[in-house]
Order: C-alpha cells, then sequence, then structure tokens
C-alpha cells in the first residue's frame, strides 16, 4: 500500500474526464491507487459544472471519475488553515477564491503536494506544494 502522496485539483480531473487517454491519464495510471485522492471541495467543483452544463454524458463520466478516486472530507483544522491563508492575502490586497482556499487548506493540513494547473494561485501559499502535470515539463 502507498503512501498517500498527491491531491488532484478540478483542473486536473477536469482533463482527465475531458482527455482519458492524455499523457497526464497515463502517468496518473503509473501512479498506485492509494497514492492520490481528492477533496471533496474539487468533487463539488467537478458536479457543479455537469449540473450546470445539463450533460447526462458529462454527468456519467464525472461520477465514474468519483467512484474511483478517494474524496476526501474535510479535515477538523482545515478551518484553521483556511482563516489564516484568507487573512494574509486579503490584508495584502489580493485574495484567493473561496473554493481554492479550501482546497489549498485541505492539501497542507493533509500534507499533501498539490497538483494543479493553477499556479498562479496556489504557489503562493506559504507550506503548500504544487505541481502542474498539465505541462511538458511536469
Amino acid at each position: 500500500m502507498a503512501e498517500r502522496q498527491y491531491l488532484f485539483d478540478t483542473n486536473i480531473l477536469s482533463d482527465l474526464i475531458k482527455r482519458p487517454h492524455s499523457s497526464l491519464a497515463n502517468r496518473i495510471s503509473g501512479l498506485e491507487h492509494d497514492a492520490f485522492c481528492t477533496s471533496i471541495v474539487v468533487a463539488c467543483e467537478l458536479r457543479y459544472g455537469a449540473v450546470k452544463r445539463g450533460s447526462e454524458r458529462l454527468t456519467a463520466r464525472v461520477n465514474q471519475l468519483l467512484s474511483r478516486i478517494e474524496v476526501l472530507p474535510l479535515e477538523p483544522e482545515v478551518d484553521q488553515h483556511y482563516a489564516a491563508i484568507r487573512v494574509a492575502w486579503e490584508r495584502v490586497g489580493q485574495p484567493i477564491g473561496q473554493n481554492d482556499l479550501f482546497i489549498a487548506a485541505h492539501a497542507r493540513v493533509l500534507g499533501l503536494k498539490l497538483i494543479t494547473a493553477n499556479l498562479r494561485e496556489f504557489s503562493r501559499i506559504p507550506d503548500l506544494a504544487v505541481e502542474n502535470w498539465l505541462t511538458p515539463s511536469a
């Protein structure tokens, strides 16, 4: 059994849904299943997108993906990390989106590397390891 290492952000899982045979999909298939997970916040964003689009096909693909990846509930300490990150960036006039705050706090509490294409937002957060697996050099 592998130790959990990675938390996948919404844009990573969206790419898997859109391109199930991509280099990203190949990279993830090479990992042990226990090495990665996602947050309930990401699952909410994916389901919201499917419902908003009104596509049964997309909803089925989201359901299929989320049935194959561990979706973690928020941990009790997420609230403390969320508050600290939010206040720090609001004080300097550079707020971070609400869902991204939850996702970052969740990954940070669990000590997981956040796999995302949104490095602009997430790389500003101290003590949060991030990688972009959608770029060729990742």
